[in-house]
């Protein structure tokens, strides 16, 4: 519907619901629950088996989908986890925070809805687990080579444990106090526990992948001394520079960066306690008017995050058009179409603008923010800028930028940055100094957690060969692949 000051506004409670989400329920476990088995079983059982399975097209990692789905409608689920580890080495990692372009190009999509592919995924692995079926795999010899991994995200993860598969000595350097990456203190548990991390931690550390914490590269230990120490280098460190605004306010009290946000909430959810003596920079949203600026993955994190910390408010702007229900022509099949998206932070409340462009943030005499001001979107040559007489001001006593990321935090290693603004690379994940390789969103730019694992599975072949003259590894992706 359309707001007094003619800006397109969804409130999720005027929206159809999967199943309702009532306030008592809002704590920060995983929001949905394992489903019904025979339910699972009959959605399996929709794949067509197809003759050429474009899901493949759509999934990086090249999942054995049509495989794994078709042992699972057969009730074989030691062949599940088997055909499922063969591509995609944390696949309860992607069946939670992937957005699934696999069923974006399912060819059952044509005419009726894809396969729940990622619902299989994450069951198969789940239960796989219960079952005791996924094991640590010890490398049947040791190569005497040693590689350091920069970064415990999804790419260092996939990296680190296909080159210890290997043979090959591997250590993961990771500046935070705990594994995971942005795994671990940049999604909200509600969307991924940390239990799962952990669980997969003691596989590797058992196959004889060694971690160290609290090891900033750059800092602690300089790029040129971990050289000298090992025969390779992996640089994982994902793109975490946010995007900013250089509007009037921005540097008021109450302007935050999502991640500055959603970490410290993520430190306080795994025990750590807020204020003195602990986690200083604590936002609490409890009470406040919070209008987060952006609308994807980050932004609804933030959204849920806000919600379960009781906010008076929470609006979400985006200064697009809402996007259709169902795929356009624009977005024929199979690519990622761009529809209107509902994920779980939305179904549980707050409101979402669109063609809303932000002007400018209000601010009090203490230097704290208390509004937003706020035009429609107008597009003129193909930009999108502010319609002149439909400005307005939304009270705001916390504001969340979720605007994406730039690329990596470069300064500190040294190394060259492309044109993208993520860190350069050739044809063999190679950077510009010799023997260090780049791999994940810190050579693509910002990218999906299923690129991450592919590219980290890629790098590691790659390194191997350059350690060993040879590989078996696979390698799903290039370092320059856009095609997908």
């Amino acid at each position: 519907m359309a707001d007094p000051h003619g800006f397109l506004t969804t409130d999720q409670r005027e929206l159809p619901r999967r199943r309702p989400v009532p306030i008592r329920l809002m704590d920060y476990r995983e929001v949905y629950e394992a489903g019904d088995p025979e339910q699972l079983r009959r959605q399996a059982s929709r794949c067509m088996d197809c003759g050429v399975p474009f899901c493949h097209q759509g999934c990086p990692l090249g999942n054995l989908i049509p495989e794994f789905n078709d042992a699972m409608y057969r009730g074989e689920l030691p062949r599940a986890v088997e055909l499922l580890h063969a591509t995609n080495n944390f696949p309860e990692f992607t069946g939670r925070a992937c957005p699934a372009p696999c069923e974006n190009a399912c060819v059952l999509g044509i005419n009726q809805p894809a396969v729940t592919i990622k619902q299989v995924e994450v069951t198969i692995v789940d239960q796989g687990f219960a079952a005791g079926l996924i094991q640590p795999m010890i490398p049947e010899r040791i190569t005497g080579q040693t590689v350091a991994v920069i970064g415990s995200g999804p790419t260092g993860l996939a990296a680190a444990q296909q080159l210890t598969r290997a043979g090959h000595t591997v250590v993961v350097h990771e500046r935070d106090d705990r594994l995971g990456g942005l795994l671990r203190y940049g999604i909200p548990d509600f969307k991924l526990e940390k239990q799962h991390i952990d669980r997969r931690l003691d596989q590797m550390r058992a196959e004889g992948t060694r971690f160290k914490t609290s090891v900033e590269i750059g800092t602690d230990i300089s790029l040129e001394e971990l050289q000298s120490s090992f025969d390779a280098v992996i640089v994982c460190t994902g793109a975490t520079v946010p995007r900013d605004m250089s509007i009037g306010g921005r540097d008021l009290h109450g302007v935050e960066f999502a991640m500055d946000y959603l970490v410290p909430s993520n430190r306080v959810q795994a025990g750590e306690r807020p204020g003195p003596g602990g986690v200083e920079s604590h936002i609490d949203a409890q009470g406040k008017h919070v209008v987060i600026i952006g609308g994807g993955d980050t932004g609804a994190d933030c959204l849920g995050t806000a919600l379960r910390q009781t906010a008076a408010s929470v609006t979400t702007l985006a200064i697009g058009a809402q996007p259709p229900t169902d795929r356009s022509e624009a977005d024929p099949w199979p690519t990622v179409p761009r529809i209107f998206e509902i994920q779980s932070s939305h179904e549980e409340g707050g409101t979402r603008r669109y063609l809303a462009s932000t002007t400018g943030f209000a601010g009090d005499e203490e230097g704290r923010v208390v509004g937003i001001d706020v035009a429609e979107t107008q597009f003129v040559d193909g930009r999108r800028v502010p319609t002149p007489g439909t400005e307005h001001r939304l009270d705001a006593d916390l504001v969340l930028l979720a605007l994406g990321f730039s690329g990596p935090e470069s300064e500190a290693l040294g190394l060259d940055v492309s044109d993208s603004g993520a860190f350069a690379r050739d044809e063999t994940y190679l950077g510009s100094t010799p023997g260090v390789f780049i791999a994940g969103d810190a050579g693509r730019g910002q990218s999906l957690i299923v690129w991450a694992i592919a590219e980290g599975r890629s790098v590691a072949a790659e390194v191997d060969r350059f350690l060993t003259g040879s590989t078996r590894l696979p390698e799903p992706v290039g370092p320059h692949d856009r095609s997908f």
